[in-house]
């Protein structure tokens, strides 16, 4: 007698209406970049594939330094500084990860022609919400290595054709994978509905903005500029709530607060609901202090550089050609029993302290930050921490999970695309079409919100200053693209999205480049000798894919320049 076996699923099993939900559920749940195998890579750990990108999007750009002691975990060593090889294992998981994921999404589409229960209005729901994560995932490879095949629901292993083959170049690529995101993507536009009974799903405007992003990240301007202003005239959350703003930008990382009128999609987390944290906030698991409130583990530092981002000058305007001259006062070299002061007079945008840990400073409600002993390694990662991930103190045991080791499982969400993202990618496409006041006054609602002094963290002694830019002050296009982008940094400082705006922008050779050369001035060795050449605007293809692509001898996967 054969028996199936145990704890696997045929597809005569799943081949349900409920089978079906079930796998749709498991797709959305590769969001947050954990589960399936991409985490089981050699030195690896949930956080090799996760949905915050906090290593490729923070650390290997200028928003973050590694943290922790300089050997712990070297493969993020080499990615961020741009020297990584293609057996680097996180690559591998990340990989891994995304094409799980991808291929979830897949088996939704399979599956539900096997069901004999599911009606053509359902069939079409859930293809729609299928093939939104396809596309988003999908995104998420292409951003990251360039050159990579794409994979719909007719691979399979069984079938023998997962040996799926790249281009023989990135733009081979683009015009062969790209149409194919955006189909998918449009399908999902057209069919899904604006409202959904569950938060964390897709809707139409999900779709759109996910639409206006992959233009976006190709250049197409005149095409993403009219649906922009489609979204931010009409677009709806899930919910149902019209797209807006929050009045507090850190409610945007507060549990409490989460799923509001801004979040236009994001992973959703939770906590002591059974799983044993595994629906928590898991790939930020490291990313808290050492020795302070949390406890583990010193990673993922905002850099000297992003904290000298909000400094401002005295009308509260941003300083983008100057403000690395100089370093924001910190307490670098000394220990939490030395005596410092923070600086009170330099004015500095009030974003500054939602985003980052500073001496001196309160840490969310854990009281004043005392530095050095907080920090895993000052003198080599520097002094700073990361906030938006942290939990508040009177949130302990109710938005972070009761039976896990560390506090550092959270409910926090994690912000994948929010609509202050959407007004500055409108902000963009103004700039390049020519309509500079329009431009301006989509950046000034972002900074509007940031000068909310309801906001402005209670009782710092920061000389907090932030203002909309005056009528006219985008005098030309140049300035206007460089303020722009600028707001992109500080408002989605430690977000994960710093180094795939730099890549698509044009700049990362330049801005990266000079970032290495101020950090290392300020004491940053770990990235010294680092160079950011044309070909690092991609990440390498993990050679273990390339190896199992193989055909008579033969891989069908293609390696990117440089590598």
């Amino acid at each position: 007698m054969t028996k199936p076996p145990i704890g696997s699923y045929t597809p005569d099993v799943v081949a349900t209406k409920a089978g079906v939900e079930g796998l749709l559920i498991g797709a959305y749940s590769m969001l947050d970049g954990v589960g399936g195998a991409g985490t089981a890579v050699p030195g690896g750990g949930t956080w090799v594939s996760a949905g915050s990108n906090w290593v490729y999007g923070g650390v290997c750009a200028d928003d973050a330094h590694k943290g922790s002691d300089p050997g712990d975990q070297p493969d993020i060593v080499s990615l961020m500084t741009w020297s990584e090889s293609s057996t680097n294992n996180y690559l591998e998981g990340k990989w891994e990860a995304m094409y799980d994921a991808v291929q979830r999404a897949n088996e939704v589409m399979r599956e539900l022609r096997l069901a004999k229960d599911i009606v053509a209005a359902d069939t079409v729901e859930l293809v729609s919400e299928a093939r939104f994560l396809r596309a988003f995932y999908m995104m998420e490879l292409k951003k990251m290595y360039g050159n990579v095949p794409y994979v719909d629901e007719s691979v399979t292993y069984i079938a023998g054709n997962w040996r799926v083959p790249n281009s023989t170049d990135v733009n081979a690529n683009n015009a062969e994978v790209w149409p194919k995101i955006e189909a998918d993507i449009n399908y999902a536009a057209s069919n899904l509905p604006e409202k959904q009974s569950d938060i964390g799903r897709a809707n139409k405007w999900a779709a759109e903005c996910l639409l206006a992003k992959a233009y976006m990240f190709q250049q197409k301007y005149s095409d993403a500029l009219p649906l922009l202003t489609t979204i931010i005239a009409n677009g709806k959350t899930a919910k149902g709530d019209k797209y807006a703003l929050l009045p507090k930008y850190s409610d945007n990382f507060n549990a409490a607060t989460k799923n509001g009128p801004e979040s236009v999609f994001a992973a959703q987390n939770s906590v002591n609901d059974g799983s044993g944290a595994a629906n928590a906030n898991d790939g930020d698991v490291l990313n808290f202090d050492y020795q302070g409130p949390i406890g583990c583990c010193g990673f993922n530092q905002p850099s000297y550089s992003l904290v000298n981002a909000f400094k401002t000058d005295a009308s509260g305007y941003a300083m983008p050609d100057t403000y690395n001259s100089s370093n924001l006062k910190n307490d670098q070299g000394l220990k939490s029993s030395d005596p410092y002061t923070p600086d009170n007079t330099t004015p500095v945008d009030p974003r500054l302290d939602r985003t980052v840990g500073r001496r001196g400073i309160p840490y969310q409600d854990w009281g004043i930050n005392p530095g050095f002993v907080w920090v895993r390694n000052q003198a080599s990662a520097g002094p700073y921490l990361p906030i938006k991930n942290v939990p508040y103190k009177s949130q302990i045991g109710v938005y972070t999970d009761k039976s896990s080791w560390t506090p550092g499982y959270t409910a926090i969400n994690i912000n994948l695309i929010r609509f202050a993202d959407v007004l500055l990618w409108a902000a963009e496409c103004e700039v390049e079409v020519g309509s500079l006041a329009n431009a301006l006054a989509d950046v000034n609602l972002v900074r509007a919100r940031a000068a909310n002094a309801a906001d402005f963290v209670p009782g710092s002694v920061a000389n907090y200053k932030v203002s909309p830019y005056a009528t006219g002050f985008f005098t030309d296009q140049a300035t206007a693209r460089k303020y722009v982008q600028f707001e992109r940094r500080i408002e989605l400082g430690m977000e994960g999205q710093r180094f795939f705006d730099l890549v698509r922008w044009g700049t990362a050779a330049t801005e990266l480049n000079a970032y290495v050369a101020h950090e290392v001035s300020s004491g940053y060795t770990l990235i010294q000798g680092a160079t950011f050449k044309p070909t690092s605007v991609y990440f390498a293809i993990p050679q273990q894919e390339i190896d199992a692509s193989t055909i008579a001898g033969k891989p069908t996967l293609t390696q990117n320049p440089g590598y």
